[in-house]
């Protein structure tokens, strides 16, 4: 049996959003706000993805 890599939809909309957000502030702070909004949700994107791997129930969890 193979495991199928997690697919994180909740992590990804989470990480853009706060990415978006804290990287506005960051990109105000040196000049270029649209640019801090674009870099921080790929970034933020790309961190949550991976640090919150997977559903809230995993199939082992499951009755």
């Amino acid at each position: 049996m193979t495991r199928t890599p997690h697919r994180n939809g909740r992590g990804l909309f989470l990480g853009v959003v706060l990415g978006a957000v804290v990287g506005y502030f960051a990109g105000r702070a040196l000049g270029n706000p649209a640019m801090g909004i674009a870099l921080g949700a790929v970034a933020g994107a790309a961190l949550l993805y991976r640090v919150n791997p997977g559903p809230w129930r995993r199939d082992r969890d499951r009755p």
